[in-house]
This record gives C-alpha cells, structure tokens and sequence, in this order.
C-alpha cells in the first residue's frame, strides 16, 4: 500500500487502513468473499475512502441486518460474486423480559453485552419500538447469546433468536442539528452541541467521560471527522453527518445528528 494513503487518516486509524488493504488482498489472492465482524461507521467509511472507485474485478458490500444499520459487516469479494442475505451471517435476537414490571434500555443492554466478555464487534445495532428490546449479532455467537444473557441488571431475560424479517421498526430518537464550531476539537463540539462551557467539556472529557467510535478519549484537543460517534456520560450522543464548510469568519458548520440523555432512557 502506498503510505502516501495513511497521511489523509488519523494515525491511530493506520493499523485498521491496512487490515482493510490486507481483507482486498486476501478476497483477491483467494479469490473467495471475506467477511468482517461488525464495524462502526467510521470504519466503513474508512473502507469507502480507501478503496475509492472499483472495477469489476473486485467489490464490497455491506449489511447490518436492517436497512437503517449502523454497524455494519462488510464483504470484500472478486468481481464475479453477488452477496446474498445469508452470506452477512447475520442473526436478529429479541430480549423477552416482564415487560409489565421492569423497564431496559440501550446502555443496560450495551453494557451487559460488553461485560459478558464480548468484543463490540460481536454485536451490530440495539433497536427497540419503546417496547421490544432486539440486537442483531454474528450467527457464530448464537449459542453464547441465547444461553449465556440471562440477565440485563437486575432483570432476567431471555435471549431468544427471531427471523430477520421480524426486526421492530426502531423509535427514532436521533435529531438533526447544525452548528457552527471555532474548530474540530472535542472539547468544542461537545460544549455547542450541549449548551455547557468549554471547561466543563474538557472536564468530562479528561475524567473518561467521553468515547469516541465506542473507546475512551481522554484528549480534549482531539480533532474529530466525518461519521466519528461520541458518547458523553450523562448527556448523550453525537455523530457528525457532514462537513458543511467555513463561514466567513473560518468557523466550522457542522450537520450532526444527536440523541441526547432524555432518549436514551427509554
């Protein structure tokens, strides 16, 4: 891979860039699809600025098991293939739980998973219709879903697999927004986005209050890009949509998307 690609992407990202060279090398050599766990949105755009325009030769498709999908497996494969459904490996999974006396909610959902032992990339999206709880999650790990999350919190639950086909139609909470930034750091972003003082976003970001694509960051100054998702405990959730441009003073505008705290409860 020519290392001119890497000066374009952040250098924490470089080890995923080449992955992404070494899934193209593999599907070509072996000329066979290649399939990834789940990624997050960065990471398929990542993929999507890597490898630019393709030929017939070789192509990549994704798929998150519904078709607002967040997370997202990819297949890279030579020219020849045409992915059908089955191909994702992709399993729906519904929480049954005394929905008469027990509330859940993403971030306990989220949190159970990922405490159980698995990797983020085990599990895709986490959708509710303000009632069903449903994740979508790689086939292989089906016995351990069903039979391994017996309890959300306090709650217990049971991990039943269901057809795809029967994937709630999910309550939309995000909102979209503009806003205007002095600069893409994300101690900015997250002070306009939630009306709170520069020294307080930087507070909540050095004392781990703050993910980025789903890992701690603990650098106020860090320059935040394209469909990066940030996650501030206690306030909610942003994920910048687009690079509008400059204004006339050289400020940023931004169209994001948000999910703040008070939807996240449900």
């Amino acid at each position: 891979m020519d290392s001119a690609v890497f000066q374009h992407f952040r250098p924490e990202e470089r080890p995923f860039i080449e992955r992404i060279n070494d899934w193209r090398n593999q599907a070509l050599n072996e000329y066979r699809p290649i399939l990834t766990d789940f990624l997050d949105p960065r990471q398929v755009f990542l993929i999507e600025a890597v490898l630019g325009k393709l030929d017939d030769t070789f192509r990549y498709w994704q798929d998150g098991g519904y078709n607002q999908a967040e997370r997202q497996r990819v297949i890279f494969a030579p020219g020849y293939f045409q992915p059908e459904s089955a191909d994702f490996q992709i399993k729906l999974f519904e929480i049954k739980y005394p929905t008469k006396f027990a509330t859940l909610s993403h971030g306990r959902i989220l949190g159970t998973l990922v405490n159980s032992g698995l990797d983020r990339s085990q599990f895709g999206d986490i959708i509710t219709d303000g009632e069903r709880w449903q994740f979508f999650g790689v086939e292989t790990m089906s016995q351990f879903f069903t039979e391994q999350i017996t309890k959300i919190g306090p709650i217990n639950v049971r991990v039943e697999s269901v057809p795809l086909l029967e994937a709630v139609t999910p309550v939309v909470d995000w909102q979209d927004e503009t806003i205007i930034v002095t600069s893409m750091r994300l101690d900015t972003i997250i002070a306009e986005t939630f009306n709170i003082s520069r020294q307080r976003a930087k507070d909540l970001v050095e004392n781990s209050r703050v993910q980025v694509n789903w890992s701690v960051n603990e650098h106020p100054d860090f320059q935040v890009d394209l469909l990066d998702m940030l996650s501030v405990r206690k306030y909610g959730r942003i994920q910048i949509r687009e690079v509008l441009g400059k204004t006339r003073k050289e400020r940023y505008k931004l169209e994001i998307a948000t999910l703040r705290r008070e939807s996240l409860s449900h």
